[in-house]
């Protein structure tokens, strides 16, 4: 079967590349293959089915959310920004809101209300998506493409990849886009779980599961030297550490490194001069409950006072000054060694994918092989929680769509 364009994906990445394909073009034959039964099945799951689309606030802002990669989005982002993605799909019946934070849901909380409109948007342009259809190969002849599946050959002038990362790979996404593209002359960044909550050499806090810690100072160490140093909100789990403050910058972590968090907001000198005025003040009461006015979890200190073999239930003013530097070391820098970042079943990205060098970041086209785009997380992009990976898709989609409508 032969195809102008043959797009690999049937996600948000492809499903939106397609259609801008066929804006003016609507004689010209676009085929997506999808290796799933049913499109957007990533999607569908994103924002825990409510679909956070994306963020809100000035475009500008958003650079600060995509790690070191950052660079290659600015042109996408500001050609179709947040404003213009919510617009697509307002114009075609969807309205949002907008939550703490600046993360933006349709006001269903339906991912799947996104999804439609992107079908019918297929279905409107008569664009053929092909299911239970794994690309498997894919060979680059002289001015075409041969797209092979389990079933069928097919022959395209040019072809889009984009079918994802390694992430949550029971949706499908397991990594094939980065044998495809590694075939076809591409190097590939050495994918690893992004988004991912981390799990803890010795963990000692498995029963304080569930507890959050807000607004905390948190720093990322590797060899006794500082990397990086952050303010964000946490969550303690079963294993280890989740929340935005860990989650978004797992990128950043490897095993063996250390993560130190400020329990509370004074240093540590503060720290000390105002427990020795406490005791001073409250010294008949017992340990603990002189502890507890601080703003933390009575479990949580409970649990630092058992990890330092002190008796909570002395009286205050019968602390030792190593018993109370030992305290004051531990609400300011609990340490945590990294035993490994959750896997990809756990992860929401992948971090790593098609070099980016080697793609045009104007119109998403291969640098090495003629004809060939890329869109969506096959590419090394990696943002943050709070819609900025869905924005990444829709927007390089739209760059790869808007070329490809050019050239069909």
């Amino acid at each position: 079967m032969k195809a102008d364009l043959i797009i690999a994906g049937a996600g948000p990445a492809g499903l939106f590349a397609a259609i801008q394909s066929a804006a003016n073009n609507k004689y010209k034959k676009i085929l997506i293959l999808e290796k799933n039964s049913n499109a957007g099945k990533k999607l569908l799951i994103s924002g825990s089915g409510q679909c956070n689309l994306t963020h809100g606030g000035d475009i500008s802002q958003f650079f600060d959310h995509y790690g070191e990669n950052y660079n290659f989005l600015i042109g996408a982002l500001y050609t179709f920004d947040n404003q213009k993605l919510m617009q697509f799909f307002k114009d075609r019946g969807i309205k949002f809101r907008e939550v703490r934070g600046g993360k933006i849901f349709p006001e269903s909380n339906q991912a799947s209300d996104i999804l439609n409109v992107l079908l019918e948007e297929i279905k409107t342009r008569n664009i053929d998506i092909i299911y239970n259809s794994e690309v498997r190969k894919v060979n680059h002849q002289d001015e075409y493409f041969e797209v092979q599946t389990a079933a069928e050959t097919y022959i395209s002038n040019y072809f889009l990849l984009a079918v994802g990362g390694k992430s949550f790979p029971k949706t499908g996404s397991t990594g094939d886009g980065f044998q495809i593209a590694s075939s076809l002359g591409h190097n590939i960044i050495e994918p690893r779980p992004a988004l991912a909550p981390v799990v803890i050499k010795n963990y000692k806090f498995k029963m304080l599961s569930g507890i959050s810690l807000r607004d905390k100072e948190i720093s990322l160490w590797r060899n006794n030297e500082l990397l990086k140093g952050w303010k964000d909100d946490l969550l303690l789990t079963h294993q280890g550490l989740s929340g935005p403050g860990i989650i978004n910058y797992s990128r950043y972590m490897k095993k063996g490194d250390i993560i130190k968090i400020k329990l509370l907001n004074y240093s540590k000198e503060e720290l000390e001069n105002n427990l020795i005025k406490k005791i001073e003040r409250e010294g008949r009461l017992n340990l603990l409950n002189l502890l507890i006015k601080y703003p933390l979890a009575q479990r949580l200190i409970e649990k630092i006072l058992d990890i330092a073999d002190i008796d909570g239930s002395q009286n205050a003013a019968h602390l030792k000054k190593e018993e109370r530097r030992e305290i004051i070391d531990l609400f300011s820098s609990l340490e945590f060694e990294i035993n490994s970042l959750a896997d990809f079943n756990r992860s929401m990205v992948t971090k790593g994918g098609i070099d980016l060098s080697e793609i045009n970041p104007q119109t998403m086209e291969s640098r090495i092989t003629n004809n060939l785009f890329a869109a969506g997380e096959v590419l090394d992009i990696d943002g943050d929680t709070g819609g900025y990976n869905l924005q990444a898709a829709f927007a390089t989609a739209f760059m790869a769509g808007t070329e490809l409508a050019k050239r069909l």
